[in-house]
């Protein structure tokens, strides 16, 4: 019998990414004995169940209030800070919209994308390929964040002052990019290092 893998996240709300425990509770009674539930670096969890029974399962964490994406080379569900200062000074109803846009797009390797909603960046967003910090009524944006292997390094920031009204057309425009210049299996950091960051200031208008 064949497996399916994808990934599930509860969203997020003021406090961060929380799974509620009656949602945890649906997890584990739809996957069943044989699943298997992996917890990843980007606040998603995968799971691998067999096939058949998988869409049932979708339906059901679904009916829950979940969030189901795709597993592997797809950009991952928004990676946010805790919104420690509120909703609405943080920005929390413009990275939801943020989060619907960019999540599940097919691209050369996984695309990890950060927000935080002030400048002291809780969320981590400078080690994300992209990241964004909401600095009072605008929004800068960094690219190639690396926080894995011996080179690790910080994004370099691409844009500041970014208005509201241009955040998703601007990350839209770097993902699009990436998934026509992109090689297969290359990583978001050495894609900026080959076509440089003039070419990704151009492609995100």
């Amino acid at each position: 019998m064949g497996k399916m893998k994808f990934a599930v996240t509860p969203g997020f709300e003021v406090g961060g990414t929380l799974f509620r425990p009656e949602q945890l509770a649906v997890l584990g009674s739809v996957i069943g004995d044989e699943g298997k539930v992996e917890m990843t670096t980007f606040k998603q969890l995968y799971v691998e169940m067999e096939e058949d029974r998988a869409e049932a399962a979708k339906s059901a964490l679904e009916a829950a209030g979940l969030q189901i994406h795709p597993a592997g080379f797809y950009t991952k569900s928004l990676i946010t800070c805790n919104f420690c200062k509120g909703a609405e000074e943080a920005g929390l109803s413009v990275a939801r919209s943020l989060d619907e846009a960019i999540a599940g797009h097919e691209t050369p390797s996984p695309l990890k994308i950060g927000y935080s909603g002030c400048a002291l960046a809780t969320g981590e967003p400078l080690l994300k390929d992209i990241g964004i910090v909401k600095m009072r009524d605008t929004f800068d944006v960094f690219v190639g964040g690396e926080a894995k292997t011996l080179k690790a390094a910080l994004g370099r920031q691409l844009l500041s002052g970014v208005p509201e009204d241009r955040l998703i057309p601007v990350v839209l425009g770097l993902i699009r990019h990436f998934q026509a210049h992109g090689k297969k299996k290359e990583k978001f950091a050495k894609f900026i290092d080959r076509v440089g960051m003039d070419a990704l200031r151009e492609a995100a208008g």
